[in-house]
């Protein structure tokens, strides 16, 4: 099992390339996910596209702990199996994905039993409550394996494999791409199923993903084992996963609410910058998948030769990611400030709507080489094992820079005041955290504790 991809020994470039293309397409289908969903439930009416809309911060929110145990999931397992444990690796990936499930099985049951009360917290209106409740209902059930077909995922890509992942995802999306319109609008011999349809259409895809992603790790790969119960097991992996995924998870959940403030903000001095930086946003996420692909390939390296006791590998490739995501991010700034505005004329054509989206085009792009650089570092931080240290330097950003100088800015010049404040943050945040690439040390080494799990030193775990 041990550098099945070359992550300990090829020439770093060339690992992270035939990474990161794979992270990209997996990226882009995730994406393609939501939108086809978001397209199907838009043709049943206003009603129902507001009633998924109102399910968002529930997903959100199982889904960021999701990808918080991916993250704890991704470096224990790659620092295990750069180091040549291969036996820990595959209980440890064991009692990850029992945590996993067990989470998520609670989360659900109390979301089915609370389901009124938490949605009309919400705000969500009476005539909306039964819509809502067709598409969470099945969500509800399926959503265990959503995760755990996420998290069985990040162990395939802790060993190198980012091709297989992105495969699956992308075979999921197309099931769903195909089940949606039948069963939403009930074509053929389906039954007419609404927005309930649509939640049947993910958890089918769900299912077939994580029997493929079932099949790698148990039969082909081996990667996964069946460990007899021990509470002093679970207590320290568990320990060991719990120091990446909350500090992970939280910060999965603080972005959107950053977003949610300067979006707030924008709707007290104008409806149309709402749009058009809800526009922008969406922009974005397509504009820096390089970085996120990238990031996503830089944590199992970095934890791979940690573990392998190559620290200098490991802080070459992070810093050439970075360098790379500078350049890129610089050379895609040319294209974008010379068509921002027939790019921004794809989304609406509202004259208002054009200008203050173009605005942002024009400008908040120049600062993406910096924010790839905040993307990378965060990550890699956790593949160090200095996962609080990436939350930090998140809120940091966010809550003493962007928000603080986004209130400035529009104080002192308006909605083109706020959007500057953007790129400024950034800029400064992305300094900061090269630096912070240049300094970052490994941590302390792994030894091994009772039942077969591992542990590192106190002070690590604290850190």
């Amino acid at each position: 099992m041990r550098d099945r991809h070359g992550l300990l020994s090829q020439p770093i470039g060339r690992v992270l390339l035939n990474m990161s293309l794979p992270n990209m397409l997996g990226i882009l289908t995730v994406l393609g996910f939501n939108l086809v969903d978001t397209f199907f439930v838009s043709r049943l009416g206003t009603e129902a596209l507001a009633a998924i809309s109102f399910t968002f911060p529930i997903t959100l929110v199982i889904i960021s702990i999701a990808i918080g145990i991916g993250a704890g999931v991704s470096t224990n397992l790659g620092r295990l199996i750069g180091g040549g444990h291969a036996p820990l690796a595959k209980v440890f990936l064991h009692d990850a994905l029992l945590l996993s499930f067990l989470i998520t099985a609670a989360l659900s049951l109390l979301g089915s039993l609370l389901f009124r009360p938490l949605f009309s917290l919400l705000g969500a209106s009476d005539s909306l409550l039964p819509l809502i409740h067709h598409y969470m209902q099945p969500w509800f059930i399926g959503v265990p394996i959503l995760v755990l077909q996420m998290v069985g995922n990040q162990g395939l890509k802790a060993t190198g494999d980012t091709k297989s992942p992105a495969k699956i995802l992308a075979l999921a999306a197309l099931i769903n791409l195909l089940l949606d319109p039948l069963l939403i609008f009930g074509i053929g011999p389906f039954p007419r199923m609404e927005l309930q349809g649509a939640a049947i259409a993910s958890v089918i895809s769900w299912v077939v993903a994580l029997g493929l992603s079932g099949y790698l790790l148990i039969i082909k790969r081996h990667l996964l084992s069946t460990a007899r119960i021990c509470v002093t097991r679970y207590r320290v992996n568990w320990r060991r996963l719990a120091h990446i995924a909350q500090p992970a998870a939280l910060m999965n959940l603080i972005n959107p609410l950053a977003n949610a403030v300067i979006m707030a903000m924008l709707a007290r001095m104008d409806h149309t910058a709402v749009a058009a930086f809800g526009a922008g946003t969406r922009l974005e996420s397509v504009m820096l998948i390089v970085a996120m692909a990238l990031s996503s390939s830089v944590v199992p390296f970095v934890a791979q030769n940690l573990g392998a006791g190559q620290p200098e590998r490991a802080r070459q490739a992070l810093l050439l990611a970075i360098r790379f995501v500078l350049v890129f991010q610089t050379l895609l700034y040319i294209p974008l400030v010379c068509f921002a505005a027939p790019i921004a004329g794809l989304f609406s054509d509202d004259p208002q709507v054009l200008t203050w989206l173009t605005f942002y085009l024009q400008f908040l792009p120049l600062a993406y080489g910096p924010l790839g650089t905040i993307i990378i570092v965060a990550t890699a931080l956790n593949a160090y094992h200095r996962p609080m240290a990436s939350l930090v330097l998140n809120l940091l950003r966010l809550f003493v820079l962007m928000l603080p100088l986004a209130a400035v800015g529009a104080y002192l010049g308006g909605i083109k005041g706020l959007m500057l404040a953007l790129p400024v943050t950034n800029f400064i945040a992305g300094v900061v955290c090269y630096f912070i690439a240049l300094k970052v040390k490994e941590p302390q080494e792994i030894r091994h504790s009772p039942c077969g799990s591992i542990v590192e030193s106190d002070q690590t775990i604290g850190k």
